[in-house]
């Protein structure tokens, strides 16, 4: 049971990280708080496998820096659809749907066909998808298309996260692909942005919130859960993220949401939940 904890902590803290981000960009620019967020976080989970980084040839660290490039490209899009978007309940939900992309980018890189439950779960999630997307007639907001990228980018990381790092400690791999994610943010920051700060205590409450809480502990405990137990039941510890995201979002930032977009996202829980139901068998 130990695994299925790590992984239920994971989702809650995930959830709370969408909130800290959300108030955090008020203050930060977007692509400066990823930087900083993700660098510190690093550094924090450094002292505990510097030992394990150590003894990595330079094939395993390549790897593992690859994936975490996939991981920055799938952050940086995220972040920019939250710093658009009204409601972070929704895309949530449309995040999660990386699960659902996850078997069709595995046999588009890999040829791996996906199974029968892939089939059966993808027109359920498509159309609550539509439930929440096409709320005001035929019209999809630039938000949700960022979203629905995040999440194909966070497909590719994690079908390739599974490939790459099997033989690299959890904490080991963590922490490369963190520092990758600080590092590739720096760059791209200060080769095309001038930084400006509008610090308050709020924001820097929530900074820590989102680096140390949402960041470091939270991957942590996703990496011990994901490598601990079977790929299918962390999959389905997993979609309770959006679940925890929403009820978050209506308690601490006041979201409205409206009774079509939460059918929508009904049916994408739903769909979730036959895929990861009928992967088990």
């Amino acid at each position: 049971m130990r695994g299925e904890f790590h992984l239920l902590m994971a989702t809650l803290l995930a959830a709370i990280g969408w909130i800290a981000s959300k108030l955090v960009i008020e203050g930060v620019q977007g692509d400066v708080f990823i930087m900083s967020r993700f660098f510190i976080a690093s550094l924090i989970l450094l002292p505990f496998c510097y030992k394990h980084v150590f003894r990595l040839n330079l094939k395993q660290v390549l790897s593992v820096c690859g994936v975490g490039l996939m991981l920055t490209l799938g952050i940086q899009v995220w972040i920019y659809a939250i710093s658009i978007s009204n409601s972070l309940s929704e895309g949530a939900f449309i995040m999660s749907l990386a699960m659902i992309i996850a078997p069709f980018t595995a046999w588009l890189f890999f040829r791996e066909k996906p199974n029968r439950a892939f089939w059966l779960a993808l027109p359920i999630s498509v159309v609550g998808m539509m439930l929440m997307t096409l709320s005001n007639g035929w019209q999809v907001e630039k938000s949700q298309l960022c979203f629905l990228l995040s999440s194909a980018l966070f497909s590719v990381h994690f079908v390739f996260n599974k490939r790459v790092t099997g033989t690299v400690k959890p904490i080991a791999s963590i922490f490369l692909q963190l520092f990758t994610v600080g590092v590739l943010s720096a760059i791209y920051v200060f080769l095309t942005q001038e930084i400006h700060l509008q610090l308050t205590s709020s924001v820097i409450v929530w900074f820590v919130i989102s680096t140390l809480i949402a960041t470091s502990i939270r991957y942590l405990f996703q990496t011990l859960g994901q490598f601990s137990i079977k790929i299918e039941t962390a999959s389905l510890i997993m979609i309770l993220e959006p679940i925890w995201t929403l009820l978050l979002s209506i308690t601490v930032l006041g979201e409205i949401v409206e009774i079509q977009k939460l059918i929508g996202a009904a049916i994408i829980f739903l769909s979730l939940f036959v895929y990861n139901k009928l992967s088990r068998r």
